[in-house]
């Protein structure tokens, strides 16, 4: 049978970065087995939905690449793929169950239902609404056909699943089986007071309906997964396969990974800009580097090679590379990727992307713009590197380190200066490397404290790509004049 995936959010805020990840291993499953990736939109709980979050859903989706053969905005042939709009499905399917006798009306209110809670939590317990207690309870299995017409006619109801004694067996492919006592159970409800479909009814039966033969999902899910089991029973359905994938944890490793982190760490949880808060994207993240560190994230193909374009990782992806552990999110490591992934770009390419960040060089530089990317290209971690690292290019050092030149005054800092200026006065900077060397060598001066001197006239710190290819760029006026302001700083304050 043909594979056929869903990734199935709720558009209540912007897609987490855990949300992501799923969705990316689904559509790697799927595509590795030649099979269908579908995107559905589980909208059914009305108080949570936020605006235009089902679009930056789609829209997140199509910038890594990661995009659907099935679902709200492409259609396909087992939708609608919006919940909401499939209620008459739900009602249908419902029906199915309360006439099997599998599930059941209950008319208890909330007040009441808070007293038995309270009533419990005094004796230390947990109030289940179960096969233990629903007997005594305010439902419609006791009722007659008449009394309980009568009374969904004109009183609020729910319809709760019912779980009887025994034990269910459910089997994910990570984790093997998985083994349940239904007393520890609830009758979950169904179908809320608002007629619409809970998760767990309408996770199964669009599943079911929709032809999905894996399920992968995050772990949190787990826990539901015997339920969802017993729904399949109660319908008669073979159920598909599930993967309950580990946690994204915070970069301490304690605990799922959360906004706050990203907070307190300075990235974004977020693939895209969400109400002015910038994602990865406006980070300068490639959707290439990114989708490479989240792959690796929870699995792993085996080797050492960590480097992987979108066909590289659907070729390769499998069950096998999967950890049950949660996996620690590091930010330093996702910047180190995506650095990878940038420093393949020719400058063309990058301008594309990046085309906001290499402006002013294309501007103040623009025949010497690709070999400016190329002698910065290295040290991008991120898109929004690029004019860090070449600020220096546009204006001179408003100052200069001021340890490293009281470091280097006890090497005659004004001679080295002089000399630096003079040399390239008269031969200006094309072969700028060579003529420093002679005169470091001819006067038994340090070649490094040179350059450092050099580099601290035209970056102001010692930090920064090549200097001598750099000065060139500038070319000989620009570099003079960077000489002279620090020749003229040094005799003012170091003489």
């Amino acid at each position: 049978m043909k594979e056929r995936v869903r990734f199935a959010p709720s558009p209540t805020g912007p897609l987490h970065i855990g949300g992501l990840r799923t969705a990316l291993f689904n559509y790697l499953f799927a595509k590795n087995k030649k099979g269908s990736f579908i995107l559905r939109l589980e909208d059914t709980d009305r108080n949570r939905l936020v605006e235009n979050s089902d679009s930056y859903i789609e829209e997140a989706l199509k910038w890594i690449g990661v995009v659907p053969e099935e679902g709200p905005s492409v259609g396909g042939e087992y939708g609608p793929y919006k919940q909401s709009e499939r209620i008459n499905l739900y009602n249908e399917k419902i029906q199915i169950l309360i006439d099997s006798n599998n599930a059941y009306y209950a008319f208890d209110t909330n007040e009441d239902l808070s007293v038995l809670r309270k009533e419990e939590e005094e004796k230390g317990l947990v109030f289940k609404y179960g096969y233990s207690v629903r007997g005594s309870l305010d439902n419609s299995l006791s009722m007659s056909d008449k009394n309980i017409k009568e009374r969904i006619a004109k009183e609020s109801y729910v319809v709760r699943l019912k779980v009887n004694p025994g034990i269910t067996k459910s089997n994910d492919l990570l984790r093997g089986e998985i083994e349940v006592d239904n007393n520890i159970l609830d009758d979950k409800i169904l179908i809320k007071a608002d007629g619409l479909p809970t998760y767990h009814f309408a996770s199964v039966v669009d599943d079911y309906l929709m032809k999905i033969t894996t399920v992968i999902r995050g772990e949190e899910w787990l826990p539901s997964l015997a339920i969802h089991d017993l729904i399949y029973k109660a319908f008669g359905w073979n159920k598909p396969s599930f993967i309950h994938l580990p946690l994204i944890l915070k970069p301490s490793g304690k605990g799922k990974l959360s906004k706050r982190d990203g907070l307190s760490g300075g990235f974004p949880i977020f693939p895209l800009e969400w109400n002015k808060e910038p994602g990865y994207k406006e980070m300068g993240f490639l959707s290439g580097g990114l989708i490479n560190y989240l792959a690796l994230l929870g699995w792993n193909p085996g080797g050492s090679k960590e480097i992987f374009n979108l066909k590289e990782l659907i070729k390769l992806f499998g069950i096998s590379g999967l950890q049950k552990g949660g996996a620690k999110f590091d930010f330093e490591k996702a910047k180190w990727t995506n650095q990878q992934h940038l420093s393949k770009m020719n400058f063309n390419e990058f301008d594309q992307v990046f085309g906001k960040n290499t402006a002013s060089i294309k501007s103040k530089h623009p025949s010497k713009a690709e070999e400016i990317f190329s002698l910065i290209r290295e040290r991008l971690k991120t898109g929004q590197d690029f004019e860090k690292e070449t600020v220096f290019l546009l204006e001179g050092p408003s100052g200069y380190n001021q340890k490293v030149l009281e470091k280097l005054s006890r090497n005659n800092l004004s001679r080295m200066i002089d000399e630096i200026e003079s040399i390239i006065k008269k031969t200006g900077v094309n072969s700028l490397k060579e003529n420093l060397m002679s005169f470091a060598e001819d006067k038994k001066i340090n070649f490094g404290s040179i350059m450092q001197l050099l580099r601290l006239s035209i970056v102001g710190e010692l930090s920064g790509p090549d200097i001598i290819i750099a000065a060139e760029i500038l070319g000989k006026s620009v570099t003079l004049e960077r000489v002279k302001k620090i020749n003229t700083h040094i005799k003012n304050n170091l003489s």
